[in-house]
């Protein structure tokens, strides 16, 4: 993203160069900066745009701050460019199909301004190398990583898992970092490839590559078209994939507005039909592609935007933008053991609604974040699996939490919890699993890991089934795995789960269920964790049979603690006072060996 975001200001600076501007580019804190700024110009007006992301919006705090100490202080307006007219945010449904009933018409692209010619004489900086970039952030860091935390994302969890369970002997073990770090550059327009137009950074290029996007079906003469028709299909690991992959850093920095791509993808639709739009859809896939994509981002920026005001008890929401995808999570407690609750399929951070605060009680920090695809975190059109949701984790830990955690999983998020205790151990204390997903082998060497995860049509018909089923079900299903309190398969978890299931983007989750791939057991997970596991098991789990699976871990990972009670598939949220008990007792013991 950095290499994007460079590519980008240059091409900014060259456009307002252009017109007798300039851009200036300055290292340092934000309010420094901007103070120092606002006095040397004699600033009336500082205009900021309307962030949902936590850091940006105390970033955001402490400049009005700063600039209201001056005795001149200047008015800060907060500017939004709005994709929908709308005129309160508070009176936005909270239900996506509520939401479309409204059918808000999307705002026209305004037309670049004409400014004034700057007459003054400033130090407007030098474009920074991107090394220069990365030492300057590497230097504000609050906390300094160790070496190991510092290269921990530079291999993929992919890469990482199949170096670990492959057959021995084979090529690929002992990955690099170099061989397997994820080329983000190569996953957009901003691949570097001489002499192609739209590689270039600024809004042109990207135009022109939305241009050649849109009109794929046409084909094409021109080798820079011809050259992105080839990134779209080296991109569609599924039914529209591509836009996100290779528009979505663009949408992201500001390069292009989300109502911009709408307009132009529109346009051309209209081109193509008369004048007219099918009411049965798009009759072009990159244009339907480009236009879900920009509707989905803007609903979850609103809903980011609407939960700045929510609250989880006596804590509010905080929303974190991964790899440009918007993430909602909380947190409570400042010091003591930091803990990370994992919540499984289909839920959210507020399934650990009565064990947030009353693990945090007696001094821990306890952390809960609802993960991609999940409750009203962002719902992006790309291929789900165990791995991109390990490496979620990682990454969260790593940029949010920016300590050691003691990981707490649900079902499938007690897996994804293990895999990243084995693949990243620096990140880990210890890790508890409540009615894990997983299998226990014995005699595992390895298992033939799956490559490809593109979404079969047994998978697009399944995931369509399974959803109409599970709304009509969803009730009834939890209290099946609630089967000592039914009561607390409440009407709030159940309307809960309902509404994000009808977010858009909650079919291409479900699509991902088919490919799931669990084949490394949780005994080989686990194995260089010893004395640092946990289970929790419901024993009336109706999902796995949890006799059988104590079992085998009894017997061949007996240095693993467990924990039987009187629950079903969540005893965390069925006996939350035990598990919380449970949990607590953990902690200290982890904490004082």
């Amino acid at each position: 993203m950095l290499e994007i975001l460079l590519l980008a200001l240059e091409s900014l600076r060259y456009s307002l160069r252009d017109r007798g501007l300039d851009l200036l580019i300055k290292f340092g804190d934000a309010e420094s900066v901007l103070r120092e700024l606002v006095v040397q110009v004699k600033a009336t007006h500082v205009f900021v745009e309307e962030e949902v992301e936590y850091e940006l919006c105390l970033l955001m705090d402490d400049v009005s701050q700063t600039l209201s100490t001056l005795i001149r202080s200047p008015d800060l307006t907060i500017w939004r460019t709005p994709f929908y007219d709308i005129k309160s945010v508070e009176a936005i449904p909270e239900s996506y199909d509520e939401f479309k009933k409204l059918q808000l018409p999307v705002t026209c692209p305004l037309s670049s301004p004409t400014l004034p010619c700057l007459e003054m004489e400033l130090d407007w900086g030098t474009m920074p190398t991107l090394d220069a970039l990365k030492e300057f952030m590497n230097s504000t860091r609050l906390n300094e990583p160790s070496d190991e935390w510092d290269s921990i994302k530079n291999t993929t969890a992919e890469a990482m898992v199949r170096a670990k369970f492959s057959k021995r002997g084979s090529n690929e073990n002992n990955p690099s970092s170099r061989e397997f770090r994820t080329e983000r550059m190569g996953n957009s327009i901003f691949s570097t490839q001489r002499g192609k137009n739209f590689m270039m950074g600024g809004t042109e290029g990207v135009l022109n590559a939305l241009a050649a996007y849109i009109r794929y079906n046409e084909g094409t003469s021109r080798d820079d078209w011809q050259a992105l028709h080839e990134m779209v299909r080296n991109s569609e690991s599924r039914d529209g994939a591509s836009f996100i992959k290779l528009f979505g850093p663009a949408i992201h920095l500001g390069i292009v507005s989300k109502r911009k791509v709408h307009y132009e993808a529109v346009k051309y639709e209209k081109e193509r039909n008369a004048g007219f739009l099918s009411p049965f859809g798009y009759s072009a896939r990159t244009v339907a592609a480009a236009v879900d994509a920009v509707l989905s981002s803007e609903w979850y920026w609103l809903m980011g935007l609407k939960s700045k005001g929510r609250r989880l008890g006596s804590h509010s929401y905080r929303n974190w933008r991964w790899n440009g995808f918007l993430v909602q999570y909380t947190v409570v407690g400042c010091d003591g053991p930091a803990i990370l609750l994992v919540h499984g399929f289909g839920a959210f951070l507020e399934h650990y609604r009565d064990n947030i605060h009353g693990i945090a009680e007696g001094g821990k920090q306890v952390w809960a974040v609802t993960m991609l695809g999940f409750g009203r975190s962002e719902k992006p059109n790309i291929v789900y699996s165990e791995q991109m949701w390990a490496e979620f984790l990682r990454d969260f830990i790593v940029e949010v939490v920016g300590r050691p955690v003691h990981l707490v999983g649900n079902s499938i998020g007690g897996y994804i919890v293990a895999i990243v205790a084995c693949l990243w151990p620096a990140l880990v204390e210890s890790i508890v699993l409540i009615n894990s997903a997983g299998s226990v082998i014995p005699g595992y060497s390895f298992l033939p890991l799956k490559k490809d995860r593109q979404v079969s049509i047994a998978a697009w018909l399944g995931a369509r089934l399974l959803l109409s089923y599970l709304r009509l079900k969803t009730k009834d299903i939890l209290k099946n795995c609630y089967p000592t309190r039914t009561d607390r398969a409440d009407d709030w978890l159940v309307n809960e789960m309902l509404r994000a299931s009808k977010d858009p983007g909650g079919l291409v989750l479900l699509e991902s269920i088919f490919s799931f791939d669990l084949t490394v057991p949780l005994n080989y997970l686990l194995e260089r964790l010893e004395g640092r596991v946990l289970i929790i098991q419901g024993m009336k789990d109706p999902i796995y049979n949890s006799k059988s699976l104590l079992g085998k871990l009894k017997e061949h990972c007996a240095w693993v603690m467990i924990k039987e009670l009187n629950a079903g598939h969540c005893p965390h949220d069925e006996l939350p006072e035990e598990v919380n008990s449970t949990l607590c007792e953990w902690i200290v013991r982890m904490e004082s060996t």
